[in-house]
Formats: C-alpha cells, sequence, structure tokens
C-alpha cells in the first residue's frame, strides 16, 4: 500500500457519561480552559497531518450540539472531513457505530476525547508504525508506581516487575481490517488493542507522552486548566476561534508537565 492510497480515519467515542468527573454535561463537551475536550482532541488530530478524516460518535442528544461546535471553529475550514455520528451505550458499541460510518478506511484512530491534550506528534508516532507495517499499534509510557496484585480480600498476592509495565494512552492505531475483524468477534475487553489480542494479533508499543493523560477525575481536570492556561500564557499566541491545548502549544505544555511530574 502506498501512502496515496492510505486512508487514515480518526474515531473519537464521545458518548461518555462521564460520572467519575462529577460533572452533568457528557464529560467530551466539558471546557478545558475554555474549549470542549472534545475539539481539543479534533485539533490535534488535525494538526498532526497524518489524519484524513475524523468521525465523532456523540450522545445522539448532543449530535447538533457537537456539530454546531465544530462549524463555529477555525479548523471548520480544514481540509479534513470531521463528521458526527450517533453513539451507542457502550464505548465498543460507539466504536462500531464509528467503524460503520468509515468503510473507507484502510487504517484506524481510536482516539478518547478525554485525552485531550495528546501532542500531535504523538498521534504521528502511532501512524508512522501503521506505515512501517505494524497491523496494531498503541502509545504507552512506564509505569511509575509499583503495582501490587492482590486477592478479594486486599491480600498481596504478587507485585509485577513494572520494567515490563506500560499504561496504554490512544491514539490505538489498526489496520482497519484486523479492528473490524476483532470487532465482528464480540469478545470482552477494557480497550481496542485487548479485543486484537483476543484474536491473536500482536499489538506493538509505541513511546506515550505524559501529557496524553485521561481527564478521568476532577484533579485531572483541574490539572488539563492549568496546563491549557500556562501553556497559553508562555505562547502569547491563543486567540479567539484559533485551536488551542495540545495543538497550538505543545512545547510549552510539555515542559509544564514534566515540571508537574518530576516536581
Amino acid at each position: 500500500m502506498t501512502l496515496n492510497s492510505r486512508r487514515v480515519v480518526a474515531l473519537v467515542p464521545a458518548a461518555g457519561r462521564g460520572v467519575r468527573l462529577g460533572e452533568s454535561t457528557p464529560k467530551a463537551f466539558v471546557p478545558v480552559g475554555g474549549s470542549p475536550m472534545l475539539l481539543h482532541a479534533v485539533d490535534g488530530l488535525i494538526a498532526s497531518g497524518v489524519v484524513d478524516r475524523i468521525v465523532i460518535m456523540a450522545p445522539i442528544e448532543m449530535i447538533d450540539a457537537a456539530r454546531e461546535l465544530l462549524a463555529a471553529r477555525a479548523h471548520a475550514a480544514s481540509s479534513i472531513p470531521v463528521d458526527v455520528v450517533a453513539g451507542g451505550v457502550e464505548r465498543t458499541d460507539s466504536v462500531r457505530a464509528g467503524l460503520a460510518a468509515a468503510p473507507e478506511a484502510t487504517h484506524i484512530l481510536v482516539h478518547d476525547a478525554a485525552r485531550a491534550l495528546t501532542p500531535p506528534s504523538l498521534i504521528a508516532r502511532v501512524v508512522d508504525a501503521l506505515d512501517a507495517g505494524h497491523r496494531a499499534v498503541v502509545p504507552g509510557i512506564p509505569v511509575a508506581d509499583t503495582i501490587k496484585a492482590v486477592d478479594p480480600a486486599g491480600d498481596v498476592t504478587g507485585t509485577p516487575d513494572r520494567s515490563g509495565l506500560r499504561a496504554i494512552q490512544t491514539p490505538q492505531g489498526f489496520d482497519a481490517a484486523l479492528l473490524r475483524e476483532a470487532y465482528a468477534v464480540h469478545l470482552p475487553a477494557t480497550d481496542d488493542a485487548g479485543l486484537v489480542e483476543a484474536i491473536g494479533a500482536t499489538v506493538s508499543v509505541v513511546p506515550g507522552d505524559p501529557l496524553a493523560f485521561k481527564i478521568t477525575g476532577p484533579l485531572d481536570l483541574r490539572l488539563a486548566n492549568a496546563l491549557v492556561v500556562d501553556a497559553s500564557s508562555a505562547s502569547d499566541s491563543t486567540s479567539a476561534g484559533t485551536p488551542s491545548g495540545a495543538a497550538n502549544a505543545e512545547t510549552a505544555i510539555t515542559t509544564t508537565t514534566e515540571a508537574a511530574v518530576t516536581g
């Protein structure tokens, strides 16, 4: 397959309710630095330069709102199509809906809207690995904490060697035919890579990035807001209608993140 014939479609599940975040708004529509997480995620995908189309799977009652947000954004003039379809009750239902809406894809990225500050360079790294011949690629970062396995009573049963552990992020990238095959089997898994593993395929890991953390709880949201504000101040280039977050100030945010992690 040549780069000219390759079609990379990014699927963005955005139908989650985000109960742990403590917000009444669906998680993908919660603001980070003044813009919904969803828009930050779309900005990063477009800025990566490796995505041909984006499909957002939103709650059915939020489809019109999502389309209005995208239409009002500066990247509405981008040559990359951004479509919104109805998501499902479960994340896997949403990804199935996205796959059905992207029959032309040769490669699929599945990217959490809640990983709103994922740097464009990380997205490009995943696609580069797909171009190199890997059929399933996920970004991962080394595990910093000691991990303990425990039994139902809470007693420790073992301590895995963390040198061989990685915390997996998104976007997760796949040969489209492989991901469709995995979804046809309906096996339980906690992420898309797990479905692919379950049918016997090899999943490769590329270096992740601290910025690709998932905004799950209130503390994550506070960190994300602080990073965007600091990045905007450092770059002094954010203006109304201009993409913000990772796509606009990756270097500034990375510097701030490293300080927060190591400080």
